[in-house]
């Protein structure tokens, strides 16, 4: 046989044994798969939608504007480009999608090139000093191939857990934005209410300067006493007191605005000096229904996300339970001389599988799975601690935020009784019909309840806020991709049948005319696992989708 027969022959009888591999197990993939759970959600909200919550389906991807503030509009906008936090949840994106293309190059031949020379010296054993010393040179170049067939599926398994993990990192992202915009908004909100209660302070040390002379002068007529005189005073003083400490909260708040905006603090002091209206809430909110809440909670979908890893990482772990088989190859030349090293004769080649099974360290393999599948479960609690957090989270958005309007309200009517009282006691105290104290009473409480509304009437716009956080917010859930759900075409042993049955996904529903119906943007909002894996499970893929 000729040597290019020989070589011909070689390649194909290896090509064949690769072929015949995947043909015979190449389409498992064993571990158990991601199923989606059905997730029972209420049918209504167990709060009241009240003061304007209708149960419509809400568009939040910018709830901001509802708001009407344009400065707000602007300082979120900054807020997104600038952010520390969304920057590290951006280059955790980068991150996670680099290792998802590495895992998917690993099904893929390997291929090396390579170059050596060797000079070779040893000791020729004869008496003579001549016949003692053997030199030799060696010239090599070629390439070295290598193919792991991934029989089951240990290396697909690996490209579906680095998938779920970008999509976590995705939605980790999403998590990030709908906190940070929330705590913008919250800032501004508390910067406009601070700002007010300033202003609430300055107008009743104003006020109460005015009473102090009133009482000095009555003073100075005889018509009243130095006690008069100090309660003033000191009534004065307190008042004037709480500015310096709303001043430092005021402070505080900019440079905390400053730094969501991913900038340095007090450069927003400028911007922000002109007092201004807190925002108020618009007059309709609609919230939609409880089933739509997890289709919208970033944390849910990232921790549902971490789940489909998990349940990945099982399947990874069992694969090393089987033989793993590779293809490897080299192509070069090599020659005792280097003007020789290009002729016919320098040409070499080796082809060949290779199999190589874990037999005795099946032990160890099976300890690993069982810790995988344990931090498989720790996913799935931690699935379902999501999702029960976003309905109380949601729930008990809604109660503040209805709950606080009355105490709005109610305070707004104490805020007019006690301005009609204080004028009332003013009028008597100069006709000489109440004495001091009864002014000093009325003043207080003016300002006691003017300052309550102003931190509820704030408290209402930072509770829609939270309301806004809770439903999700400010993150727009990207349609992902459903998880795999392969049959198995060559399942002729009874065995592999049994493999291909394991764990199969239900099929998708049939649409018109026998096409794959569509699914919703998000059908497929968690997974629920049929308890821990007991042992090595296989699904067998078609080979014409490898």
């Amino acid at each position: 046989m000729s040597e290019r027969g020989a070589w011909s022959g070689s390649c194909a009888a290896a090509v064949a044994i690769a072929c015949a591999g995947l043909l015979g197990l190449g389409g498992c993939a064993v571990g158990p798969d991601a199923q989606p759970p059905a997730n029972t959600a209420p049918q209504q909200w167990s709060a009241e939608l009240a003061r304007g919550l209708t149960a419509s389906s809400p568009d939040l991807a910018q709830w901001w504007a509802l708001l009407g503030d344009s400065l707000l509009d602007d300082l979120v906008r900054r807020a997104i480009g600038g952010n520390t936090d969304m920057k590290g949840a951006v280059a955790r994106i980068r991150e996670a999608r680099a290792r998802r293309a590495e895992a998917g190059g690993a099904p893929l031949p390997s291929l090396d090139a390579n170059a050596s020379y060797t000079r070779r010296r040893s000791g020729g054993g004869g008496s003579s000093a001549a016949a003692s010393v053997l030199e030799s040179d060696y010239f090599a170049t070629g390439f070295d191939a290598s193919w792991e067939i991934d029989l089951f599926g240990g290396l697909r398994r690996t490209i579906e857990q680095r998938q779920a993990e970008l999509e976590a990192s995705r939605a980790d992202f999403g998590n990030v934005m709908v906190s940070v915009l929330a705590e913008v908004a919250r800032n501004y909100v508390e910067v406009r209410s601070l700002q007010a209660r300033i202003a609430i302070a300055e107008s009743s040390a104003r006020s109460q300067t005015d009473t102090l002379e009133l009482v000095r002068l009555r003073r100075d007529g005889g018509l009243g006493d130095e006690l008069e005189v100090a309660q003033a005073e000191y009534n004065l003083a307190d008042t004037r007191a709480r500015i310096p400490v709303l001043q430092t909260s005021l402070a505080s708040a900019r440079n905390r605005l400053a730094v969501l905006l991913g900038v340095g603090a007090g450069s927003l002091d400028a911007e922000l000096a002109a007092p201004a209206p807190v925002p108020s809430a618009p007059a309709s909110v609609a919230v939609g229904m409880p089933a739509e809440l997890l289709r919208r909670r970033p944390d849910v979908a990232r921790a549902e996300q971490q789940l489909v890893a998990a349940t990945a990482a099982v399947g990874v772990a069992t694969a090393d339970l089987y033989p793993k088989l590779t293809l490897s190859g080299s192509i070069g030349l090599s020659s005792l001389d280097l003007a020789s090293l290009g002729s016919s004769a320098s040409r070499v080649f080796a082809i060949g599988p290779s199999l190589t099974w874990n037999v005795f360290d099946a032990g160890r393999i099976r300890h690993r799975i069982e810790a995988q599948s344990a931090l498989q479960e720790q996913a799935l609690a931690t699935y379902e601690g999501a999702v029960l957090t976003a309905y109380e989270e949601a729930e008990n958005a809604l109660v503040a935020y209805v709950r606080e309007q009355v105490r709005r309200d109610s305070l707004g009517e104490a805020v007019a009784a006690a301005r009609l009282a204080d004028d009332l006691a003013r009028t008597q105290y100069q006709h000489g019909l109440v004495d001091f104290q009864r002014v000093l009473e009325t003043e207080r409480a003016a300002l006691v309840f003017q300052e309550s509304l102003a931190i509820s009437s704030a408290a209402v716009t930072t509770d829609l806020i939270a309301l806004y956080k809770a439903l999700g917010g400010g993150w727009a859930p990207a349609t992902p991709a459903p998880p795999p759900r392969l049959g198995s075409r060559l399942g002729s042993s009874r065995g592999f049948r049994q493999l291909a049955s394991a764990g199969t996904a239900p099929r998708a529903p049939r649409g018109p005319g026998g096409t794959a119906a569509p699914r919703p943007a998000t059908s497929w909002a968690g997974y629920s696992l049929t308890g821990v894996m007991k042992g090595p499970q296989a699904r067998c893929h078609p080979v014409s989708r490898l």
